[in-house]
């Protein structure tokens, strides 16, 4: 049972496999929060005692206790207005214009499985899995009400958060800010972990102690970004992958978001997370409710590694959905950076002519194939095939491709559009700008307001008739601009601040009803790379191109920051052409392979312009990616080293029976007159044997995690390693 009532104190625990949640009620209707951390097997309340604090005040029936103030207690969803300084998690404005809202218990429920969110993607489970618990807080004097709802994923060690606003007044209400989730931690010291970047270089780790005052990451940019991502992790100073306490939190959500951490007078950290209230507002009027999107948590004990894999777990299993969920993906070839826009029907042919030859499964077709899209500064919006630059129909060159024993796919942008465009001259008040003002460009497109029903009906039948035209089995899915000039026609002037979530709700309808209505297409998601890689985005589509470098030296950086969140099979990772178009680095091809296999594999290069060794390479690049996929994606994963401050990149993959390994990763510098590099693997079964593919010799799990494995002696820089640990089959 993950969840435990004591009725008569109002406590409540949340209980998984590795972790306790507590809260309580006070006699005063107060919902304090009580703990999270290690399942310590008593109520931990006892640490609750707090001094009588200057200027901090105390709510009105506590009479002159002086010592019972909201600005000192820990809280599980402090408000605005009422004498808590610190960082709240809701914010309020009455008819009357007075900003208080003072929150107190009404009542609880317990419900099998895992709640749902109307029109927002969420942690979802089997019944049996889950359990939620629901706690109602009303205000002292006002008809608002806050339904807190938490799910319980005992065995995957995960608790999820968020919060329903409920208006039963006849008078309007407007919400200010309405954050998902308000994380105490009343003792200790601690460190904070966020994942900063910025085009071509997404989710690069930065880790700092949290200081007095307040810390935040955060998104104005109407996406999640390139520049922060909606995740976090507070941890121990000592914490490492393997030791110490850590706690994670990433925002099922795909719009601005705010991540605020406050380090109080008196030595507590505070963290609450949800959307951007600087561009958020909503007005709730009688009989409305308002359901703010959802967080996930876990807790570890035991450093970053079991936290990792605990996220890993649930987004893969609880959170992506479909056909392509669990199963392998088709290694593909991506013509982009092999053609960019300069391509016809007959240089598509050949790339996948060369493709077939050595193994490749898809062939996608990127950016230039509609309207009059010769370059980045017209046809966005003109969803109809340019037949004089392919040679003929979509589906004949489709058809064309599958003989050759190949799979298609297909970019979109569905979201923006160009003024030279027929479409934006139908509908110029379809895209984003505000009356009277210039709007603001970005890659020469604008965007649509996809808070508008008929753009999204016009989108669905316009991608759909694609999707119809040929035996289309991929879309790519690209976004490549923020969005400002926040201006809707369709929204009264006092509800314009609406439209930034408005256009995330309408993006999830319209990807919920095509990936419905397709759901033998596998979606991938793109956002200039990476800038939209986040748990909302995932639950639509099973994996996201993870940014637009492709350098392999540069993606172990990237790919190691999202590893702390995210899966490797929602990684998607491709081989590019040296010198690199991004950065002009040259490593070789193996580096480049086993950077690329952490990820779903492919290939965005002109195959044809390798060399007959190179092509070779390829070749057993993709056995062994469809050999060691399964574990690749399904394995536990561990970092092995830290690009951002070692000379390496070095990862593992553990199958869940133990019974095989596979160590690989990058050496980025050679250094002369040195002793051979060890690396110590992770999470092998310590009393049995293993040996390395290619060699008789027998090492115990414990060796090899102790002592380690020394790599071949290397010569030159960016060297790739690859390592198959297989458990002895004479060992039990």
């Amino acid at each position: 049972m993950s969840i435990i009532v004591n009725e008569k104190e109002l406590f409540f625990t949340l209980r998984t496999a590795n972790s306790e949640y507590q809260i309580k009620a006070d006699k005063f209707g107060v919902l304090k929060h009580i703990w999270y951390g290690e399942i310590t097997g008593r109520d931990m309340d006892y640490l609750l005692h707090r001094p009588d604090v200057g200027f901090s005040g105390s709510i009105y029936e506590a009479d002159n206790r002086r010592a019972y103030s909201l600005d000192t207690m820990p809280l599980e969803y402090p408000c605005g207005g009422v004498g808590d300084f610190r960082v709240p998690a809701i914010c309020v404005t009455h008819s009357d214009g007075s900003t208080a809202l003072d929150l107190r218990f009404k009542e609880y429920c317990i419900k099998s499985g895992k709640y749902a969110i109307p029109q927002l993607p969420a942690v979802y489970s089997e019944k049996s899995e889950a359990q939620t618990l629901e706690i109602t807080l009303r205000d002292t004097a006002s008809e608002t009400e806050v339904v807190l709802r938490y799910g319980v994923l005992e065995d995957k060690d995960i608790i999820t958060r968020s919060a329903e606003i409920r208006n039963f007044g006849e008078k309007e209400i407007f919400i200010k800010k309405a954050a998902s989730l308000c994380l105490e931690l009343p003792q200790g010291k601690w460190e904070w972990i966020h994942f900063h970047g910025r085009h071509a270089m997404e989710r690069q780790t930065e880790r700092t102690p949290i200081i007095h005052g307040i810390q935040e990451s955060s998104s104005l940019r109407g996406t999640s970004s390139h520049q922060q991502n909606p995740s976090f992790i507070i941890c121990s100073p000592d914490c490492g992958e393997n030791h110490g306490e850590c706690y994670g939190a990433f925002f099922v959500y795909s719009g601005s978001f705010k991540t605020q951490i406050e380090y109080d007078q008196l030595k507590q950290t505070r963290a609450v997370m949800g959307i951007n209230p600087d561009i958020f507002g909503w007005s709730l009027k009688g009989g409305e409710n308002f359901f703010t999107p959802e967080a996930v948590m876990t807790y570890s004990g035991a450093g970053f590694s079991p936290l990792s894999q605990n996220f890993h777990r649930v987004i893969r299993e609880n959170i992506c959905r479909g056909k392509y969920k669990l199963t392998e993906r088709p290694v593909l070839i991506n013509n982009w950076e092999a053609t960019y826009f300069d391509f016809d029907g007959d240089k598509i042919l050949r790339i996948a002519e060369e493709a077939a030859k050595l193994g490749v499964d898809m062939l996608v077709l990127d950016d230039g194939w509609f309207g009059k899209r010769n370059d980045d500064c017209s046809g966005l919006g003109d969803w109809f095939v340019n037949e004089e630059k392919l040679k003929g129909s979509l589906g004949v060159l489709v058809e064309k491709i599958k003989k050759l024993g190949l799979k298609f796919g297909i970019w979109f942008e569905p979201e923006m559009i160009s003024e030279d465009s027929d479409l934006y001259r139908a509908h110029p008040d379809w895209a984003i700008a505000i009356p009277g003002r210039k709007p603001t460009r970005a890659r020469y497109q604008l965007v649509l307001d996809m808070s508008r029903k008929d753009v999204r009906d016009y989108l669905y039948d316009s991608i759909g008739k694609i999707l119809k035209s040929a035996d289309i089995s991929y879309v790519k899915w690209d976004a490549n601009r923020s969005i400002c000039d926040w201006y809707s026609a369709e929204l009264s002037p006092e509800r314009q601040c609406e439209l930034p979530h408005r256009y995330v709700l309408g993006l999830y309808e319209l990807l919920e009803r095509l990936t419905s209505d397709f759901p033998n297409v596998l979606f991938e998601g793109c956002s200039g790379g990476g800038g939209r890689f986040d748990a909302g985005m995932l639950y639509y589509y099973p994996q996201i191109w993870c940014s637009d470098d492709t350098d392999a030296y540069e993606r172990t950086k990237i790919q190691y920051g999202t590893s702390f969140i995210y899966p490797i099979s929602a990684v998607g990772s491709h081989i590019s052409v040296v010198p690199n178009h991004q950065t002009g680095r040259i490593t070789p091809i193996e580096s480049r392979a086993v950077t690329a296999m952490a990820g779903s594999f492919g290939y965005e290069l002109d195959l044809g312009s390798l060399s007959d060794e190179e092509k070779g390479l390829v070749s057993q690049q993709i056995k062994s990616f469809k050999k060691y996929g399964p574990l690749i994606h399904n394995g536990k994963y561990y970092r092995l080293s830290n690009p951002m401050t070692e000379n390496s990149a070095l990862w593992e993959f553990v199958s869940e029976d133990k019974s095989e390994a596979l160590i690989q990763g990058m050496i980025f510098r050679k250094i002369p007159n040195m002793k051979r590099i060890s690396v110590k693997a992770e999470g092998l079964s310590p009393d049995s044997f293993y040996r390395i593919e290619g060699s008789d010799e027998l090492y115990t799990g414990k060796a090899l995690m102790c002592g380690g494995i020394l790599l071949d002696d290397m010569w030159g820089d960016y060297r790739a390693v690859e390592i198959h640990l297989i458990k002895n089959n004479a060992d039990n």
